[in-house]
């Protein structure tokens, strides 16, 4: 497709990028930078990143209803007043483990945030394994644990019937399937849909476009590869000048140009002398596809 056009957007550079959101109200694209501590908001009319601080490893970040943010912040599910760089904690998971902390997380239609944990990574993609978790907290703030003995809890979306919930656990390079309830949260019947090839390596963020087909970024990979969750086949693959592609989202006014953050942590000089752009976002555009808005924590 020669139509697709890649250009790395933001001055800014992260350690570990994850978790880009649109916020339709401000117009901006927000994210966090994992190992940095720092949740950030990128304007595309100003070129320019604001960055909150925070007080430990935040991977991701989600719209809440009655304004501004929550965040999964090392083991804690919180709340971010972003005027006021303000973190409050609402609740906390994986008190039995002394060495998790929360990665990917993403709201449902039904204003539920999903998010899962993983081990301390050792180096990148380097762990204990088995020690994660996926949970979901609720509307009334009360937290629901599905199950347990996850690698790296990763990319998470749901399909545009709300019936099924697709997830990737890393290091299973796997992306799969449940079903799911929108009425209670509940799910099961848990399948693979997609194996990645060896050259796609590790499976990371995930979203959804409006025909209903999934966007995965692959870490390792330097690529986003967009997958008919039906019929299991690789439909396409966008290849960025980075290798460490973390994830993505569709933004922009009317949701057709997708963002993917990525990594500069774990990269020698040499290496990061020949992808200068590593940690950087990237905007995609041309895809001939749009993405489905963020839904919103209704906490």
């Amino acid at each position: 497709m020669s139509s697709v056009r890649i250009e790395c957007v933001g001055q800014e550079r992260c350690r570990l990028g994850e978790s880009p959101l649109w916020d339709e109200k401000e117009g901006a694209l927000l994210y966090v930078d994992i190992t940095g501590r720092r949740v950030c908001r990128w304007s595309p009319g100003t070129g320019q990143a604001q960055a909150v601080p925070v007080d430990a490893p935040v991977s991701s970040v989600a719209l809440r209803k009655s304004g501004d943010y929550v965040i999964t912040l090392g083991t804690r599910f919180a709340a971010l007043k972003w005027k006021e760089e303000l973190v409050t904690t609402i609740t906390q998971v994986d008190k039995d483990k002394a060495n998790t902390r929360f990665n990917d997380g993403k709201v449902d239609p039904a204003g539920r945030y999903f998010a899962g944990t993983m081990a301390e990574e050792i180096r990148p993609a380097v762990l204990e394994r088995h020690q994660g978790s996926l949970y979901t907290l609720f509307p009334d703030l009360s937290v629901v644990k599905h199950f347990d003995q996850v690698d790296i809890s990763n990319g998470l979306d749901w399909s545009l019937d709300h019936r099924t919930f697709f997830y990737i656990d890393s290091l299973s390079y796997s992306v799969d399937a449940f079903d799911y309830d929108l009425q209670t949260g509940k799910i099961g019947n848990r399948r693979s849909i997609y194996k990645l090839e060896k050259e796609e390596s590790i499976p990371d963020g995930m979203c959804i476009d409006i025909e209903g087909k999934l966007w995965v970024a692959c870490y390792d990979g330097g690529r986003v590869i967009r997958l008919d969750p039906e019929t299991g086949k690789r439909l396409q693959t966008v290849k960025l000048p980075v290798d460490k592609t973390t994830s993505c989202c569709f933004g922009g006014k009317d949701y057709s140009e997708m963002y993917v953050t990525s990594a500069s942590d774990g990269m020698d000089k040499e290496w990061l002398s020949r992808q200068p752009q590593a940690g950087g976002i990237f905007k995609i555009t041309g895809l001939g596809v749009k993405g489905v808005p963020p839904y919103p924590f209704a906490g």
